[in-house]
């Protein structure tokens, strides 16, 4: 990759970054198309997320995407937010555009088309999402169009309820789960939180009653604990990686206004996994 003093930058902000795939991810596509642009990883520390949102605008970047754990706290720096980006509540992909900032959501468009990939649908299915923050937001908006019943857990309470609350203006099948030590109700679970990056984490729910016919479905992109306990059990399994390759091909298009070529990304990924 050549740079030049006409180099367009594209990144991510975020906290930790170190062991983000995107910049390997964007970088190859941005090479296979002859585009003159280039992906970065800013660790950005929550104090100072105003101050590097601001310098999108002073550097004249491209645009960026947002991860952990500025995805909801980024939308009251932002000059305007998507509609849908403003219902889910969560921004994880912003676009600079004559000097205004406009933040989108690509998260859980991602991750149907990771569940479409796989065979997968939610359609009358009872869902469980472990997990309330920015990337539950985005793929509760859309399973609850198609599950069934939609329900959510986190740690926080009141988190899960503050979701919960928002979704029921929109949707009347999504609940608040109170006990998911009885995993053996639910057809796909979902672990949308931070637990199975580090080796020593506990699993997000207990995966000894799990049954063969159910789906198990981790936001992070590796083969986690929890995957392999679900494997183990005869389980369906899907971890991230999907939904991190068509979150990154949605936001590259609205930073180019090009279609990505996909398979070369999605190649990128799986060599540059850990």
């Amino acid at each position: 990759m050549k740079l030049s003093g006409r180099t367009r930058i594209t990144g991510l902000l975020g906290y930790p970054v170190e062991h983000t795939l995107s910049p390997a991810m964007h970088n190859a596509a941005f090479e296979a198309l002859g585009l003159d642009y280039c992906y970065v990883a800013f660790p950005v520390h929550p104090d100072y997320l105003e101050e590097a949102v601001k310098g999108i605008k002073a550097l004249n970047l491209c645009g960026v995407n947002v991860t952990i754990p500025h995805k909801e706290k980024v939308i009251s720096f932002l000059d305007e937010v998507d509609k849908e980006a403003s219902i889910i509540g969560a921004v994880n992909t912003i676009v600079n555009s004559d000097g205004g900032l406009k933040g989108y959501n690509t998260d859980g468009r991602g991750f149907m088309q990771s569940l479409v990939e796989c065979g997968i649908s939610a359609e009358g299915k009872e869902v469980l999402i472990v997990g309330a923050g920015g990337a539950s937001r985005a793929i509760s908006y859309y399973l609850g169009k198609e599950a069934k019943k939609l329900y959510l857990y986190d740690i926080e309470k009141e988190k899960a309820e503050r979701l919960v609350s928002d979704l029921k203006k929109i949707f009347d099948n999504i609940f608040i789960s109170d006990d998911i030590s009885k995993t053996e109700k639910f057809n796909i679970l979902i672990n949308a939180t931070p637990l199975g990056l580090k080796e020593e984490d506990p699993l997000p729910f207990d995966a000894a009653l799990l049954r063969s016919d159910q789906i198990v479905c981790d936001l992070i992109y590796k083969k986690t604990r929890l995957l392999e306990e679900a494997s183990k059990k005869g389980c369906i399994t899907l971890d991230g990686l999907g939904m991190l390759l068509w979150q990154g091909v949605f936001a590259f298009e609205f930073w180019t206004g090009q279609s990505p070529p996909v398979d070369i990304m999605r190649d990128a990924l799986y060599k540059n996994v850990g």
